[in-house]
C-alpha cells in the first residue's frame, strides 16, 4: 500500500540507478544467452557447419532479440530521437562483441585443436562473459544514451 504523495522508487528500498539498469540489462541478456546457446547447439547438432560458424549464427540471432529487449525494456527511457543512428551504433558494437565472443572459440578450435561439445560450450561461455562487459559499457555509453534534459524557462 502506497502512502499519499509517496513516489515509486523512493524510500529506503530504492536501488541505485546503475544497479536497476544492470538488472534490466542482465534480464534481457539472460534471454539472449538462452537464444544464443540454443541456436548454437541446434546448429552444431543438426548441420555440418563448424562450431565457429554455428556460434556466429547463434550470436547473430541473439543480437536481434537483444536489440528489441534493450530498446523496449532495459533502455525504454533513453533518447529515441535518432533510431537509425542508434541501430547503426548497436550493430557496430554488436559486431565488435561478436568478434570478442567468437575469437576465443576460433582460437580454441583452430589453434589449440579443442573441438568437443563441452570445450566449445565452455570457451563460448567465457567469450560471452567478456563480450557482455564490453556490450554493457558500449551500449549505455554510445547506443542508448540518456534523453536530453529539457530546459524550462
Amino acid at each position: 500500500m502506497r502512502m499519499k504523495g509517496a513516489r515509486r522508487g523512493t524510500g529506503p528500498w530504492r536501488l541505485p540507478a546503475l544497479v536497476r539498469e544492470l538488472a534490466r540489462f542482465c534480464a534481457v541478456g539472460g534471454l539472449g544467452l538462452v537464444v544464443n546457446f540454443a541456436v548454437f547447439n541446434l546448429c552444431h547438432a543438426l548441420t555440418s557447419l563448424s562450431a565457429v560458424r554455428c556460434s556466429v549464427a547463434g550470436t547473430c540471432v541473439a543480437i536481434v532479440s537483444n536489440y528489441l529487449g534493450l530498446r523496449h525494456f532495459a533502455y525504454r527511457d533513453r533518447d529515441k530521437r535518432a533510431p537509425a543512428r542508434q541501430f547503426a551504433l548497436f550493430v557496430t558494437f554488436s559486431a565488435a562483441s561478436l568478434a570478442i565472443e567468437n575469437g576465443g572459440l576460433f582460437a580454441a578450435v583452430h589453434w589449440l585443436g579443442w573441438d568437443t561439445a563441452l570445450r566449445d560450450n565452455l570457451v563460448k561461455a567465457l567469450g560471452i562473459a567478456l563480450a557482455t562487459a564490453f556490450r554493457f559499457w558500449s551500449y549505455r555509453t554510445w547506443v542508448f544514451r540518456p534523453a536530453p534534459v529539457e530546459d524550462h524557462p
